[in-house]
């Protein structure tokens, strides 16, 4: 819906812009990925204030809304994207096609400089984990059988298509 010129500045007046209705816990799922898919993926660690600000408030449980003065703590499943954003933002593991047919696998890892997990799949688990050393990514992604997927990294794809694949790639 934005032309690709106008990209970062909706981004940042999305975050800036006090004006705009401000999401709650539950909606900044939708704010999240709108601003990862407009490039500001690896800053989405700097986004969870709410969540942050729920566990100093000595919640155990994700409230129903962001106004902490004014909630309880509910058990709402609203406001636990970051459960799953974790591994499709930072991790970057997401389905490409139905059925996860295909697996894109496109970090946004921002400055974490390890960082590594896995979830199930139709046949099987994705395995990735990233680590930063001497200036230098190691890679490794571990797919189930007969699955295919591409890595997405620093503007270049890199197509997958065996069980395991380990990759070393200048910062």
């Amino acid at each position: 819906m934005v032309d690709q010129k106008d990209l970062s500045t909706v981004c940042a007046n999305l975050l800036k812009d006090k004006s705009l209705t401000q999401c709650t816990i539950y909606f900044k799922y939708y704010l999240h990925m709108a601003l990862a898919k407009g490039g500001k993926g690896n800053d989405y660690l700097n986004w969870l204030d709410v969540w942050h600000n729920n566990i100093k408030t000595g919640l155990t449980t994700w409230a129903e809304i962001s106004d902490l003065s004014t909630t309880r703590s509910d058990c709402h499943a609203w406001g636990s994207s970051p459960n799953i954003e974790f591994f499709r933002t930072v991790l970057g593991i997401d389905s490409d096609a139905p059925g996860f047919k295909k697996i894109k696998i496109e970090p946004h890892l921002g400055e974490l400089k390890k960082a590594s997990g896995e979830i199930p799949h139709p046949n099987g688990k994705v395995n990735v984990a990233y680590t930063l050393t001497n200036g230098k990514w190691k890679i490794s992604i571990d797919l189930p059988a007969n699955t295919s997927a591409v890595l997405k990294w620093e503007g270049k794809e890199y197509e997958l298509n065996k069980q395991k694949t380990e990759l070393v790639i200048n910062e």
